[in-house]
This record gives C-alpha cells, sequence and structure tokens, in this order.
C-alpha cells in the first residue's frame, strides 16, 4: 500500500474513532439523564401520594369482598397507596367500582344535566357532586399512574443507553489496542 492510501485509513479511523467517542459520551449524557428523570419522578409520585394518606381496605376486610375488587386490591389490602401501579388499581376498582353504584351507574355529564333541568332535586345535586369528586379522583390517580410509567421507560432507556455505550467503548478500545496506528 502507499503511503498516500495509508495516509487516508489513517485519517478515515481517526475520524470514525471520534465520532464513537462522541457517540459514548452522548448515550452517556443521555443515559443520565433518563436515569434522573425515572429517580425524580417515581420519587415525586411516591412523596405525593404519601401525603394524601390514602390506605387500602386491610386484609379480610368486607371493602374486599366484590369480585369486581378483591382480585385486584387484595395484594395491597392494608398498605398505604405510593406507587404508580397501586394508584391504577384504587381508582379503576375501588373507586370506580362504588362510583358505578350511584345513580344507577350514570357518569358524572349525565347526571349534571339531569341535576341542570331538576335544581331542586337535592339528592340528584349530591350525587353529582359525589360523581364529581369521584371522577377527579379517578383522573388524578391515573395521571399518576401514566408519569410512574414514563419514570420506569426512563429507567430501560437509561439501562439501554449504557448498555450501548459501554459496547461501543469496548469495541473502540479493542480496535485501538489491535491497531495502534489509530491511536497515533
Amino acid at each position: 500500500m502507499n503511503e498516500t492510501m495509508l495516509n487516508e485509513r489513517h485519517i478515515i479511523s481517526k475520524v470514525f474513532s471520534t465520532l464513537e467517542v462522541i457517540t459514548v459520551f452522548s448515550l452517556l449524557v443521555i443515559g443520565s439523564v433518563a436515569l434522573w428523570a425515572s429517580f425524580f419522578i417515581n420519587s415525586t409520585v411516591s412523596s405525593q401520594l404519601a401525603v394524601q394518606k390514602i390506605y387500602f381496605p386491610p386484609k379480610g376486610s368486607s371493602a374486599l369482598s366484590s369480585p369486581k375488587i378483591g382480585p385486584y386490591l387484595n395484594k395491597y389490602a392494608g398498605e398505604q397507596l405510593l406507587t404508580g401501579n397501586q394508584a391504577k388499581a384504587y381508582a379503576n376498582h375501588f373507586i370506580a367500582v362504588h362510583l358505578s353504584e350511584i345513580a344507577g351507574g350514570k357518569t358524572y355529564a349525565e347526571l349534571s344535566t339531569m341535576a341542570i333541568a331538576n335544581p331542586k332535586n337535592i339528592k340528584l345535586q349530591n350525587e353529582v357532586a359525589t360523581v364529581f369528586k369521584g371522577d377527579t379522583l379517578i383522573g388524578l390517580l391515573l395521571t399518576i399512574y401514566a408519569f410512574s410509567v414514563v419514570g420506569s421507560v426512563a429507567l430501560v432507556v437509561a439501562v439501554v443507553f449504557y448498555v450501548i455505550a459501554v459496547i461501543i467503548a469496548i469495541l473502540l478500545l479493542l480496535r485501538v489496542l489491535n491497531h495502534p496506528t489509530v491511536s497515533s
């Protein structure tokens, strides 16, 4: 091989090595941001739920006896609600079940329309208020669940980026060690 071709290969090799170093650094930075996001989201979810002091009914409680509730909440019996998965279970299988038993299972929108047409019906007004509060709490708990999923995905992204960065770094190191001209 002539000297010009060797110089061109050397330059190309240095360019690729530099790009690999930049890629490894970028993956580590993005992975670190994703890891921070995961920890931030999960600690925020937990701390925000903790201050609400919501507890699942105790084990063996009649509140867990319904087939619409028990199979989903028995595993959390007596625990404080602190995670996104718990928030989802509580929203969908405790609050939602109880709300479905109010006013024949009508939604807030249906009840509100009826209440506007019957403003003196106190029972209906109370049902509207109860269903509104319950629907709002369900929405808040499911939003917390959604954020916890984002936190879990961020953790997976961080791990994947770290693994890819390590693999690229090892391959780069092996190439440099096997071809010393790359580093000169």
